[in-house]
């Protein structure tokens, strides 16, 4: 399975707004609960094994991001 690492999903302008106003009001460390449990509930989504392992080498491999 190749990983699919370019934007590929609906409205992405809208996912991320819901994304920032999931967050809003949120301590800190709420937050990083928030994105744990974003992370596993479409981890579980997904399923397969080796799809999540590509993800996770994708995302360490990226740089971060700055505000």
């Amino acid at each position: 399975m190749t990983l699919i690492a370019k934007a590929n999903f609906e409205d992405a302008d809208g996912f991320y707004a819901g994304l920032l106003a999931a967050h809003k009001g949120l301590t800190e460390a709420e937050s990083h609960a928030l994105n744990a449990r974003l992370v596993l509930i479409l981890a579980n989504h997904v399923g397969a094994k080796a799809a999540l392992t590509d993800a996770l080498d994708l995302a360490r491999r990226q740089p971060p991001t700055t505000p």
